[in-house]
């Protein structure tokens, strides 16, 4: 295949800013080693310039919303950003130039912008982060509207028709951009999420943590409507109540929209001495909470949606080599193996159990959690992923360059630029939460 000349690439991105947002920092920085000129257009976090370069990375950003509630407030944020995003869309394409767009969703609304670059001949590269509809119904009690559903639905389906190739985040995503939205395969590459081995390794735990004589309990993500945090603050209600168990102590690491109603669950279920939402923290703090931690926790329910993404926090747990509770979803099988005790979907009951078993374990728990770094050394770390995707890259915009450094990009965390907030799990939470890696 004869490589073309040009090699400079527009990723757009709204879920989140950048480098915040870990995925996309890493795919710009591997992309940059292998020879490809990056640009990004995001939103803009306090504290951050409208256009900076990092890392060789070309950062265009405008003033971020407010977080959206509702309809309404969607259609809003949605609106704004894309107006925003093609207005810095055009300002690069006068000046620094791109080859290819790559959209990161959600929302799957780029597909707007990216419809009118087509049509000067630009290719696209569509990077699947979360199922749009799917994450609707989930967010919304009864599902929300059927009209939006299929809006959403259509969005999907055509910005898989118009991409050049699309970037899945597991198996699961691809078979359904392969059944429902008619990709063919050769047109789909696996480029899951990983975290680098000198990445999320065990701090100094949490003194005042470790004091409590208690076994630490550690959650970290988004508490939106559809996260599960009820489920497991209902599961330590069990344990507490109905186990006799008072020797545990929860930390919530995070925040997000459903975080003044799971406060107020916590004290209806006299909870509050026994758990501690931290809100927003730092980097290091997160690090000295979850090294804390005996026991890490995934509630994340069975729907439509959890049951084909990969979670994050299963991999943040993961590489500090903590053992996981979380509810028998497809995914989590795949991601955490041995590493999780597994219950059945949706049962808060048996989560209090297995809880309650792990508490009593602690061998047990050295195993898992020695079983979970080691997958993350030898099979999940981002150095595996790197060569699946300079291979998408490659069918779409080749490189004489590329082959050669397939194997041998090494991304570094993106640290000394972020916010100090700037964890994938640390984050505020945005309207709808990057979950799938």
């Amino acid at each position: 295949m004869k490589a073309f000349a040009n090699n400079r690439v527009l990723m757009l991105l709204e879920n989140q800013c950048y480098p915040q947002d870990h995925r996309v920092w890493r795919e710009a920085i591997a992309l940059v080693a292998a020879g490809y000129r990056i640009s990004v257009i995001c939103p803009r976090d306090t504290g951050q310039p409208w256009r900076e370069t990092l890392r060789g990375v070309n950062v265009y950003r405008y003033w971020a919303p407010p977080h959206a509630n509702g309809f309404l407030g969607y259609l809003w944020e949605y609106g704004y950003s894309m107006t925003a995003a093609f207005v810095l869309s055009l300002l690069v394409f006068f000046t620094d130039g791109f080859d290819v767009v790559h959209a990161h969703n959600p929302p799957d609304t780029f597909v707007l912008i990216v419809a009118v670059y087509k049509v000067f001949g630009k290719r696209f590269i569509f990077d699947h982060h979360d199922l749009s509809p799917e994450m609707y119904c989930a967010r919304f009690p009864g599902g929300g509207s059927r009209l939006v559903c299929r809006i959403l639905l259509l969005l999907e389906k055509l910005t898989c028709h118009l991409a050049d190739h699309v970037i899945a985040t597991n198996e699961s995503y691809k078979k359904v951009e392969m059944e429902r939205d008619r990709v063919p395969e050769a047109r789909i590459t696996v480029v899951r999420n990983g975290f680098e081995e000198h990445q999320h390794i065990a701090a100094e735990p949490d003194r005042a943590l470790r004091e409590r004589g208690k076994t630490i309990i550690g959650f970290v993500g988004v508490m939106g409507f559809q996260d599960g945090v009820d489920y497991l603050l209902r599961a330590l209600h069990v344990l507490l109540r109905d186990f006799g168990r008072r020797d545990f102590f929860c930390v919530l690491i995070g925040t997000g929209d459903a975080w003044p109603n799971l406060r107020a669950l916590a004290r209806q279920l006299a909870l509050d001495e026994h758990v501690w939402f931290t809100g927003r923290v730092s980097d290091d703090e997160l690090l000295r909470y979850l090294s804390a931690s005996d026991i890490c926790v995934d509630p994340d329910p069975s729907n439509p949606f959890n049951d084909r993404s990969t979670m994050l926090k299963m991999m943040e747990y993961m590489a500090l080599a903590k053992p996981i509770v979380a509810f028998d979803l497809p995914e989590h099988r795949f991601t955490a193996q041995q590493a999780a005790a597994y219950v059945a979907p949706n049962d808060e009951r048996a989560f209090a159990q297995a809880l309650s078993q792990l508490m009593d374990d602690p061998l047990r728990r050295d195993v898992m959690g020695a079983f979970g770094r080691r997958r993350i050394e030898t099979t999940l770390a981002w150095r595996f992923a790197v060569p699946n995707l300079l291979d998408a890259y490659w069918r779409v915009l080749p490189l004489p360059s590329v082959a050669g450094k397939i194997s041998s990009v090494e991304v570094k965390p993106a640290r000394a630029h972020s916010h100090p907030e700037s964890s994938t799990l640390s984050q505020p939470a945005k309207s709808q939460p990057h979950m799938s890696p």
